[in-house]
């Protein structure tokens, strides 16, 4: 019973790393990268979701159940997992360490973004150009930026091909090879798109 469990927990936490929030990451890049157009750009875009109908409602089941769900079941099988890098390293294998790594510098990071723009707004705060202007013109800010958009990119491109082989997808070797580069290609795109918002506010 208890493998069982197990069993569907793993499932929903890598189901939950790709629908619904491997699509709100593509959202959010989106919406980010209307600053490349300019500071009214951003803000027509950012004001458009602010505005959304049903928006907290849609935040907390979207977001914010999923990712307490996704996150701390994560630690949990990060402290499982049995990393044997030293002794094989393989690229897989150095893939499955860096996803657990990964895993942990995105909690932080989304900790201090959320702290920094959401739960701002409580506090009278408006998303807009301007706040990410005042973040990321700070030099250390905007290096926690740069290191933080890029790893929570590769924690859902390396989570993308560990969702398509755990769900059965890709299971003959030469196409978990062909998987391998699509998530490269996954990754450098959403890096691309991440950095050049990032950029812009800067």
């Amino acid at each position: 019973m208890t493998a069982t469990r197990d069993f569907a927990s793993r499932r929903l936490h890598s189901l939950l790393g790709i629908i619904p929030l491997g699509v709100f990451l593509f959202q959010h890049l989106t919406v980010n990268y209307f600053a490349t157009r300019g500071p009214d750009a951003f803000n027509q875009a950012a004001n458009f979701i602010s505005n959304l109908p049903y928006l907290y409602v849609l935040e907390w089941v979207i977001i914010y159940i999923p990712l307490l769900f996704h996150g701390i079941y994560g630690v949990y099988i990060a402290f499982q997992a049995k990393n044997n890098v030293n002794r094989y390293g393989f690229f897989r294998n150095v893939m499955f360490m860096l996803q657990r790594v990964s895993g942990f510098i995105t909690l932080i990071f989304l900790a201090l973004h959320i702290w920094q723009t959401r739960i701002q707004v409580m506090f009278g705060e408006v998303v807009n150009y301007n706040m990410m202007n005042n973040i990321l013109t700070n030099p250390g800010w905007l290096t926690v930026y740069i290191i933080g958009v890029l790893t929570v990119i590769f924690h859902f491109s390396n989570g993308l091909w560990s969702f398509c082989v755990s769900f059965g997808i890709t299971v003959t070797p030469r196409s978990q090879q062909v998987l391998t580069y699509v998530t490269l290609i996954v990754f450098i795109t959403l890096a691309y798109i991440g950095l050049r918002a990032i950029f812009a506010f800067a």
